[in-house]
């Protein structure tokens, strides 16, 4: 009798914590607020569980973690051109997002799960062109642990 309680006490958590997961929706555009080739918005702020749906509001971009930019045991994604992607995060951390053939012109986007764990590697982290500036801004954002 208490090994079905406590079976039925953990489902019900496990449903409890799958219906308190957010989706965070960041559109992939040509021109938005902060200007041309963004991730909008570019800083995500989520929790473990939570998804990030990336939508291609304007063709040719895509969605991908940046190596080094990812936490220890977390899964890469990469998407594809004009396809839209949805990504589970589940490890704390902050992850680095690119858009393929705009990376050089600063179509990048920053998301903390969690706590920052990996901080330091992923300011470490080399970027080309107008990325490294654009990374630059959104890790201040970045909450201290």
């Amino acid at each position: 009798m208490k090994l079905s309680i406590l079976a039925a006490a953990i489902s019900i958590l496990a449903l409890c914590g799958a219906a308190s997961a957010e989706e965070h929706v960041v559109q992939m555009l040509n021109k938005g607020e902060k200007g041309a080739m963004v991730f909008q918005p570019a800083f995500v702020k989520a929790a473990p569980g939570d998804t990030v749906k990336f939508v291609p509001t304007d063709k040719t971009h895509d969605a991908e973690s940046i190596k080094g930019m990812i936490p220890d045991g977390a899964e890469p994604f990469k998407g594809k051109p004009s396809e839209e992607i949805t990504v589970t995060l589940t490890q704390e951390g902050v992850y680095g997002v690119k858009c393929a053939p705009h990376y050089g012109m600063g179509m990048v986007a920053l998301i903390v799960v969690g706590k920052p764990v990996n901080l330091d590697a992923a300011k470490a982290v080399k970027h080309a062109g107008k990325a490294a500036k654009v990374f630059a801004e959104l890790l201040t954002q970045v909450p201290a642990n």
